[in-house]
C-alpha cells in the first residue's frame, strides 16, 4: 500500500518508519528542510511514561483561578475572540472530575508505557543515539497538598505496574547531587527509574535518515499542504506548494495544525495549540547540575540533561496560533532552574525557543480512522507527551492500517470517544 504521511515531526517520522517496516511505500510531507524543526525542536527532552497525566484533573479550576493572579504562573490564557478555545476549555472544564481522570490518565499510561517499551526495541535494532539517558526522572513537590494528591496518582501506577517510590528531601539529594542545596525546598518527590530523556529533535532526524536510507521512505521537504481532496467517503490526493500527489492511504501527523487541514472536509477535531517554552544552555558546573530529568510540580517546568547541555522546558500559554517569544515566560524557566540548581548553567547563555502542542482535552492524543472517509487517519493531539508517545503511537497506527492486530487496546484512542461519550 502507498502510504502518505503529512508532517514529519517525531510522531510523524516514527509512524513513517513503522509503516515502512510493515512493507508500506511511504513518503513524508513536510513545509520545513528538514525533520523536527517544530515542536519537535527543542522540548523539554523527558520520555516519561509515569509522568503522563491529563491537565484535566479535580480542582484545576481552582488552581487556574489562583494562577491567573501569580506573577510566574504555569498557565497563561491571552484575551482573545477565539471560539476554538472557548469550546476546547468548556471540554476540559467537564473533565475535571476524578472519573474522568482515572480514565484519561489511565489511557496515556497505556499509550506511553506502551511506547517506552517500542523505543528501547528501536533503539536496540537501530543503535540510534540521541543524548540519550536511561536514569529515570524526579517529580519535586515543594508543598504538602501537591504530596497528597500524588497518592492517587500512585495508585494508577501500581495498576499499570509502573515502577516509582516516593522519596524525602534527603533521598532526592542522593539521587540528584546538585539539588543538595535546595533541599530545603521540598516536601518530597515520586521517583520514576524507568523514565528517560533524550533530545527529540537529534532522534527524528537520525531516524529519518535510517527510514530514507534503510526502509526507502521517500521525504518531501519544503512542500507546503494546502488542502486535502476528497470524495464524499475517501481522499483522493493531496494539494501541496509543489503539485499534487495522491497515495492509497493518508496520515495525518501535523500537530496543531491537523484540525485547520481537516476543518475544510467537516471533521473536527477538539485540538488545540498550547504553546510551550524552552531554554536550552551550557552545563557550567558538573556537580551542580542533573543528573537526568526533574519535573518542578510548582512551576511545572522540566529540566533534563542532554550531554553537556541542559533543556528548561515547560508552561502552558493558550494564545492560538502566535509563536512570538514573551519575556514574561522566560522568566518563570529562570526562576525554576535558579532556585533548583543555581549555577549548574549559564542562564545567560539560554537559547529560547517557543512551540506549540497539540493537546486534547482529555490529555489522550487521537490515534485511529478519521470518521467518514475509508483511507484517512490520525496521529496527532499528544500535547505535552508526544515525545514519550511518538513509537508507541506510530506502531499502532501502522499494525491498524496494516490490518494487524494492535499489541494494546486501541479503540478508544480514536476521535469516535468525543461523539459517542
Amino acid at each position: 500500500m502507498k502510504v502518505i504521511v503529512l508532517g514529519a515531526g517525531v510522531v510523524g517520522v516514527t509512524t513513517a518508519w513503522y509503516l515502512a517496516k510493515a512493507g508500506h511505500e511511504v513518503s513524508v510531507i513536510d513545509r520545513q528542510p528538514a525533520a523536527a524543526l517544530e515542536t519537535s525542536l527543542a522540548n523539554a527532552g523527558q520520555i516519561s511514561p509515569g509522568f503522563s497525566a491529563p491537565w484535566a484533573e479535580p480542582g484545576l479550576p481552582r488552581r487556574a483561578l489562583r494562577w491567573m493572579v501569580r506573577r510566574h504562573a504555569p498557565l497563561v490564557i491571552r484575551p482573545r475572540l477565539d471560539l476554538a478555545l472557548l469550546r476546547w476549555i468548556e471540554q476540559v472544564l467537564a473533565n475535571c472530575n476524578a472519573r474522568d481522570y482515572d480514565i484519561n490518565k489511565s489511557r496515556m499510561l497505556r499509550v506511553a508505557a506502551y511506547s517506552h517499551d517500542c523505543l528501547d526495541a528501536l533503539r536496540q535494532e537501530t543503535g540510534i543515539t540521541y543524548d540519550d539517558r536511561q536514569r529515570g526522572l524526579i517529580q519535586l513537590f515543594r508543598t504538602r497538598r501537591q504530596v497528597d494528591r500524588c497518592a492517587r496518582d500512585m495508585k494508577l501506577l501500581d495498576q499499570f505496574g509502573i515502577a516509582h517510590e516516593f522519596l524525602n528531601a534527603d533521598d532526592i539529594a542522593r539521587h540528584e547531587p546538585g539539588l543538595s542545596e535546595s533541599r530545603h525546598l521540598f516536601h518530597g518527590g515520586l521517583r520514576l527509574p524507568g523514565d528517560q530523556s533524550g533530545d527529540a529533535h537529534m532522534f527524528t532526524q537520525r531516524l529519518a535518515l535510517k527510514a530514507e536510507g534503510e526502509l526507502g521512505v521517500t521525504f518531501h521537504f519544503e512542500t507546503t499542504v494546502e488542502a486535502l481532496e476528497a470524495s464524499a467517503t475517501e481522499i483522493l490526493g493531496v494539494r501541496t506548494s509543489t503539485g499534487r500527489m495522491t497515495a492509497d492511504a493518508y496520515v495525518v501527523a501535523m500537530g496543531s495544525y491537523s484540525p485547520l487541514l481537516l476543518r475544510p472536509l467537516g471533521v473536527r477535531l477538539p485540538v488545540y495549540p498550547a504553546k510551550g517554552y524552552s531554554l536550552t544552555l551550557p552545563v557550567t558546573d558538573a556537580a551542580r547540575a542533573p543528573v537526568s530529568t526533574l519535573c518542578d510540580d510548582t512551576h511545572k517546568v522540566a529540566i533534563t540533561r542532554l550531554g553537556e547541555r541542559i533543556r528548561i522546558g515547560g508552561t502552558v500559554e493558550l494564545a492560538g496560533y502566535d509563536l512570538r517569544l514573551r519575556r514574561d515566560r522566560r522568566a518563570v524557566l529562570e526562576l525554576s532552574f535558579s532556585e533548583l540548581f543555581g549555577a549548574g548553567g549559564d542562564l545567560s547563555q539560554g537559547v529560547y525557543w517557543t512551540g506549540l502542542r497539540a493537546s486534547t482535552p482529555d490529555g489522550t492524543p487521537i490515534i485511529g480512522p478519521a470518521g467518514r472517509f475509508s483511507n484517512l487517519w490520525l496521529n496527532t493531539g499528544h500535547g505535552t507527551l508526544g515525545w514519550t508517545m511518538a513509537c508507541g503511537s506510530g506502531r499502532v497506527l501502522a499494525d491498524r492500517m496494516s490490518g494487524r492486530r494492535t499489541e494494546i487496546p486501541c479503540l478508544d484512542l480514536s476521535p469516535d470517544r468525543y461523539t459517542t461519550a
